[in-house]
C-alpha cells in the first residue's frame, strides 16, 4: 500500500546561504589566527624608534643584542662564538640567508658594529637593524 504518489515527492532543497555563512566564519577565523602565529620569539629591548623602518619577511636568525652586551639568539642566550657558528652553517645551506640585529638603544654603538663585522667576515650580507616604527 502506498501512501503518497511518485508526482508529490518533493525533491530535498539546497539551502546555500547558511554555508556561505560558515565558509565566511571559517575564513575570518584562520586569518585571525595567523595573526597570532607571526609573533616572534624575542627579548624585550629598548630599540631606537624610525619613522621609514620597513619590514622583512623573510629572516633566518633574529639576534638581540642587550644593554648588558648579551647575545640572545631568538628567546636563548647564546655565546658569540656559538651565534657565529650556527650562522656560518645556516648560511652555507642556504645563500639567502638574512639575520636581523635587534639592539638596546642605549648600548655602545661599536658592540654592534663589531657583531655585523664577524657576519660580514663570514661572507654573510643579508644583514638588518631592527628599529621600532614611527607612530
Amino acid at each position: 500500500m502506498r501512501l503518497r504518489e511518485r508526482h508529490h515527492i518533493k525533491q530535498p532543497d539546497l539551502i546555500i546561504i547558511p554555508m556561505i555563512d560558515i565558509m565566511f566564519f571559517l575564513l575570518v577565523f584562520f586569518m585571525m589566527s595567523t595573526l597570532y602565529m607571526v609573533n616572534m620569539k624575542t627579548v624585550d629591548v629598548d630599540m631606537p624608534a624610525a619613522q621609514h623602518a620597513e619590514t622583512k619577511l623573510h629572516v633566518t636568525y633574529v639576534v638581540t643584542v642587550r644593554k648588558d652586551g648579551s647575545l640572545w639568539l631568538e628567546d636563548k642566550p647564546i655565546s658569540e662564538a656559538e651565534l657565529l657558528t650556527k650562522a656560518q652553517q645556516s648560511y652555507q645551506h642556504d645563500p639567502q640567508f638574512a639575520v636581523v640585529v635587534r639592539a638596546d638603544q642605549g648600548l655602545d654603538y661599536g658592540m654592534v658594529i663589531g657583531l655585523l663585522d664577524e657576519f660580514k667576515a663570514l661572507g654573510i650580507t643579508h644583514i638588518g637593524l631592527a628599529a621600532d616604527g614611527g607612530k
